[in-house]
């Protein structure tokens, strides 16, 4: 005991690298994902964009726009392309540089502690500020590796080097700046899916608040609010604020050393934050496994649905301007009529959008998935099955969520799209039906992307989180293969590339046919292999 109150940070190095190790797949992801999306922008800028008038018009016109800066902040030079990478990612890579780190974080530290793992580890020689260390140490690495990768590939674009050491920078400070808020939000809680839950909440309100600030002629003081607006301030190759930076490092020391407080007067796997008490007595209508996975899938399903509703209520809004949005450039309108399909400009972009909803609805399928191995690995599911509830009935309690949930959500977000764009319109019931059909096209290619999750969930659990590397691969490939022209042999690799492209494209039976067919295969094999395997 005298050698771990000496040094609170003893053991932290074997805990770090035991992270690395149980990451040593999605962390990788994540990394050459996010790293590579902005060089394959600035490679393509130059096709879309060949001459100086169509280059000059873009910041004038589209970085501009009020409802364009809603997405994507203010473009400050999008007349090179260092500039446009940096406005049309710049945000999003932030954005979802942010998650990961909140994921990782609570994954080494708040789920520890529900699973149990963390007191036994606590009870050998580790200190107590140990496993808080690591997981930052690994959110905040995979931050800066992404930044890294990213400075990297630009610069193997020929980008200037100081704008691609600006937007690295930037990407990898947001990271950062949400690894000390997920520390912070791993004490105030009790659960993993709490802490998630709010450093999640506060990676959204910081979109939201920069959307509000760039969005508004008067108020743009309010995106200086946002840790996501520091990373669009610091102007990328658009004359650097260097100075900037101190934001995030000032933000980041000051809630890490909050969240290090909060952690050395709190109990192991108590929180600040009590929990809600529930009943004395269970209600009959939990006596079941479906009760049960609602009670454990419908923080997710609640949180994607609104999510992907408001998302689809913006793209709608801006659906008819989105000739303004992609300027003179026939190279970019030519980009957008493959993405989505149709000669038809509004058509083209509406499709495109379904198919984006579609491929990032099937990471809300995997996630469902791997919630079974989540129960399973943290020994809930052994003593559930010790009763009168079957393997079957508690995978299909899961799976309904899985399928049933991605279904719902496509719905809800074809939904809002439809009604936004009906509203501009003036066909608001024609929108709606137009879009839901556009976004239900996209579920058989969302259905097996999950069955291929609970493959690997039945054969290999080890190997399950290959499901997110599945999903992303896909997502990938649908949403830049057609911008650098690749081959068409690679874009059949993502189911998404077989489904027909709605609103203005044909409907033919045969692809649906065909990835239903596929998926029921897959997902009947992975059950069938789960019923066979040992538990854990």
């Amino acid at each position: 005991m005298s050698d771990r109150r000496a040094n609170p940070l003893v053991g932290t190095r074997s805990l770090i690298r035991l992270a690395l190790r149980r990451d040593r797949v999605t962390v990788p992801v994540w990394i050459v994902i996010l790293g590579l999306i902005p060089s394959s922008a600035a490679g393509a800028y130059d096709t879309l964009y060949p001459t100086m008038a169509e280059r000059a018009d873009l910041t004038g016109s589209i970085g501009a726009n009020p409802s364009v800066a809603v997405l994507y902040g203010p473009g400050f030079d999008l007349s090179t392309a260092g500039g446009f990478t940096a406005w049309r990612f710049g945000g999003f890579l932030a954005l979802l540089t942010g998650l990961m780190a909140v994921f990782t974080v609570t994954r080494h530290t708040r789920a520890e502690e529900d699973s149990g793992r963390a007191e036994l580890v606590a009870s050998t020689a580790v200190g107590r500020f140990a496993s808080l260390t690591a997981a930052i140490a690994v959110a905040a690495g995979a931050s800066v590796a992404i930044g890294l990768v990213e400075t990297v590939a630009l610069l193997a674009t020929d980008q200037p080097v100081t704008g691609s050491v600006a937007l690295g920078l930037s990407t990898a400070a947001a990271g950062i700046v949400f690894t000390a808020i997920a520390a912070l939000a791993c004490q105030l809680a009790e659960y993993s899916r709490t802490a998630n839950g709010i450093g999640s909440a506060v990676l959204g309100a910081a979109f939201l608040i920069r959307a509000v600030g760039d969005s508004s002629t008067g108020g743009r003081w309010i995106s200086w609010l946002s840790p996501l607006g520091w990373a669009q301030q610091t102007r990328p190759f658009a004359g650097e604020r260097w100075w900037v930076f101190v934001l995030p490092v000032v933000t980041a020391l000051a809630v890490g050393a909050v969240a290090y407080g909060v952690l050395r007067h709190r109990d192991l796997g108590i929180g600040v934050l009590p929990p809600r008490p529930g009943p004395a007595r269970a209600a009959a209508r939990l006596a079941s496994p479906f009760a049960l996975a609602w009670r454990l899938q419908r923080g997710a399903l609640i949180g994607w649905c609104v999510g992907t509703v408001v998302s689809g209520a913006v793209f709608g809004s801006i659906a008819n301007g989105v000739g303004d949005l992609l300027g003179d450039s026939e190279q970019s309108r030519d980009m957008f009529e493959r993405l989505g399909g149709s000669g038809n400009l509004i058509d083209a972009f509406l499709g495109t959008i379904a198919g984006t909803f579609g491929m990032v609805v099937s990471l809300y399928g995997v996630q469902a998935v791997l919630r079974m191995r989540s129960e399973e690995t943290t020994l809930r599911v052994e003593p559930l099955l010790a009763t009168r509830v079957r393997r079957r009935q508690w995978a299909a309690s899961h799976l309904l969520f899985a399928f049933g949930g991605a279904a719902l959500i496509l719905i809800a977000g074809g939904a809002a799209i439809g009604l936004t764009h009906g509203l501009r319109t003036a066909d608001v019931g024609g929108g709606i039906a137009e879009m839901i059909g556009a976004t239900a096209a996209q579920i058989p290619a969302t259905w097996l992307i999950v069955a291929v999750g609970v493959a690997l969930f039945g054969f290999v659990p080890r190997w399950s989180l290959v499901a997110w590397a599945v999903a992303a691969f896909a997502l990938l490939i649908g949403m830049f293969g057609p911008v650098v022209d690749a081959p068409q042999a690679v874009l059949d690799l993502s189911p998404f590339g077989h489904i027909p492209k709605l609103p203005g494209g044909d409907v033919t039976a045969a692809p649906f046919a065909v990835l239903a067919a596929l998926g029921a295969v897959v997902l009947g094999a992975g059950l069938v292999a789960f019923r066979r395997r040992d538990i854990g």
